[in-house]
């Protein structure tokens, strides 16, 4: 006769029921499997970490990146002809995707630490589709709208690489736990072998990546020269609408020893201060010359630039997230701004004693000042009454007529050619220069300019690097970087990098070591040790697992009519006997 008595008291564990429930539904003990996952699920995994992957890269992108947002909404106005802050829901979308599927990973790992079979819920399964396809087409758009951003990554590196390897390091030597539990089973197959290999391959690829690493801030303290001279390009254009008399004044206000400004000749001769090629993004043309909004800006005459509002667009667009932060008062002030001449900005600099740096737009051939631009400028230079010594002139054209002023060339020319057109100073965008570019240069005695500088990782770089002067948007933030964010001389930096390679290696030696013992307890337990253990009250999860696995290998193996098997839920014993199968 059979007996039916349960088989064991199951303990309620709510931290496994949460974690199999939120990752595949399976409330239920029922529900639950520790066999092994299948091979469907296995890809499933390969997926979800695959979308972790890439969308850490993505979000350490946009991190780093936030040096160029104001053009990468300008890169997108060029190629949709509108004004918008697109980084808003990049940034939202991403923050959202990486916390779900870091959330659904760390429950996946949980699963397999845990022993529990992966079983990814059918909604999480269009989720991580989902999210997996809105980054590859992330990725594609940036690359066609802003393709040349993605040398930042290898800039940034030179800033974050010594923490990113301790990062590395950390995750690995975690990783580990469920690499050893996996590896030194006691059925060993091909996977398992491969598995190791690449583990110990990325462990020793990690603990030597410092040797590839080139970081400016490695660098003795007495080594490290002054800080770069920081140039208010366009003004400060976060706090005031670039090109603008205000913005120009809040720069030197706040810090900018010098002025960058971006010049175009009107109709009627009168240089004036303008980045894009028409009015529409910074003015209110299409109100006021609504036929002419596409026009090419230098073809209004000065008394038609002089009436548009140059205001307005910075107070609605916010382009910089700055617009709350200001008084009632510079709002005002800003509504009622209009297009700045060069001389008003050069007649500033000049009662500043502030040296400027002028990129010159020349007119079109069919401009009527396209042969004269060039007297235009020089004599709005004399009429400002600014020093000719304290004038920079891009593009370095014209080397023949433009006499007592300074040249420099936007283009990365070899030491011989610039020694040959006579300039001394270099201005170039950072993504074009490297660490090793910038002292080639200023061995040579020629002095550097680095621009666009909007963060303070970067200009510590460029300061580590010893440039001579940066153009930033963002003066008032570099302002208050009066040192690099880290510095850290190579002996220091050298027992880091040995003492985290040393200690990694010993904790993961030490853990595949006890994983191995564990293991191996575990393989040697038998049914006499099973039942013996089972008189505890709190028997531990090891030995749940193999009781359950006794109990159904015995089933499987079709247990004799004679034979007895129980447990009691009365007093958690455990009795083996003759005479059925008691369940």
């Amino acid at each position: 006769m059979v007996k039916h008595q349960p088989l064991q008291v199951y303990e309620k564990q709510v931290l496994l029921s949460l974690v199999t429930g939120i990752y595949g539904c399976r409330w239920k003990r029922y529900q639950r499997s520790q066999d092994e996952s299948s091979k469907w699920e296995c890809a499933w995994f390969t997926i979800l970490s695959s979308s972790f992957l890439l969308l850490l890269f993505w979000a350490y992108f946009w991190l780093v990146a936030q040096n160029d947002f104001n053009d990468f909404n300008w890169s997108v106005y060029n190629h949709s002809g509108e004004w918008r802050d697109e980084t808003i829901p990049i940034l939202t979308s991403t923050t959202v995707g990486f916390i779900y599927i870091t959330f659904l990973l760390i429950l996946a790992l949980f699963h397999i630490s845990l022993g529990q079979q992966l079983n990814l819920y059918w909604v999480h399964k269009i989720g991580v589709l989902a999210t997996l396809l809105t980054i590859v087409s992330g990725l594609v758009s940036v690359d066609d709208i802003w393709g040349d951003e993605w040398e930042i990554i290898l800039i940034s590196l030179q800033f974050t690489a010594p923490f990113l390897h301790i990062g590395g390091l950390v995750t690995v030597t975690a990783m580990s736990w469920l690499v050893a539990g996996y590896v030194v089973r006691k059925e060993r197959n091909n996977f398992q072998v491969m598995v190791m290999a690449i583990y110990i391959l990325v462990l020793l690829a990690l603990c030597l990546a410092p040797l590839t690493f080139t970081c400016p801030c490695i660098m003795d303290r007495h080594v490290l020269k002054p800080p770069p001279v920081i140039i208010g390009r366009r003004g400060a254009p976060m706090l005031a609408p670039e090109n603008t008399v205000m913005s120009f004044t809040r720069a030197l206000q706040h810090g900018a020893s010098s002025l960058e400004a971006d010049v175009t000749i009107s109709m009627d001769g009168v240089p004036f201060l303008m980045r894009d090629h028409t009015l529409r993004r910074t003015t209110d043309v299409s109100k006021v010359f609504p036929s002419r909004e596409h026009e090419d800006a230098s073809f209004f005459n000065w008394t038609e630039i002089h009436s548009l509002n140059a205001g307005h667009w910075f107070l609605e667009s916010d382009p910089y997230w700055t617009v709350k932060s200001l008084s009632a008062k510079d709002r005002s002030r800003i509504g009622n701004l209009t297009i700045c001449s060069l001389v008003e900005m050069l007649r500033l600099a000049a009662r500043a004693n502030s040296s400027v740096l002028l990129n010159i737009r020349k007119p079109a051939a069919e401009h009527p000042r396209f042969r004269s631009w060039f007297m235009d400028t020089l004599w709005t230079l004399q009429k400002a009454g600014i020093s000719q010594k304290k004038v920079t002139w891009a593009p370095d054209t014209d080397r023949g007529r433009v006499r007592g002023l300074l040249q420099t060339t936007n283009e990365k020319l070899s030491v011989e050619e610039i020694r040959h057109r006579g300039i001394t100073s270099l201005t170039i965008h950072y993504r074009k220069i490297s660490y090793k570019d910038i002292q080639i240069y200023l061995a040579n005695n020629v002095s550097v300019t680095v621009y666009p500088v909007n963060e303070p990782w970067l200009f510590s770089i460029l300061w580590c690097s010893g440039v001579t002067s940066v153009s930033s948007d963002a003066p008032q933030v570099l302002r208050k970087v009066p040192y690099p964010v880290w510095l850290m001389s190579h002996s220091a930096y050298n027992f880091i990098w040995i003492s985290s390679d040393l200690v990694s290696i010993a904790v993961v030696m030490g853990i595949f070591f006890f994983q191995k013992w564990r293991i191996s307890g575990m393989q040697n337990y038998n049914p006499e040790q099973i039942m013996l253990s089972a008189v505890v009250r709190r028997p531990s999860r090891d030995v749940n697992v193999m009781k359950e696995k006794l109990i159904f290998s015995e089933l499987n193996n079709g247990l004799g009519s004679t034979e007895e098997l129980s447990l009691y839920p009365e007093n958690g014993h455990v009795r083996y006997s003759h005479g059925g199968l008691s369940c």
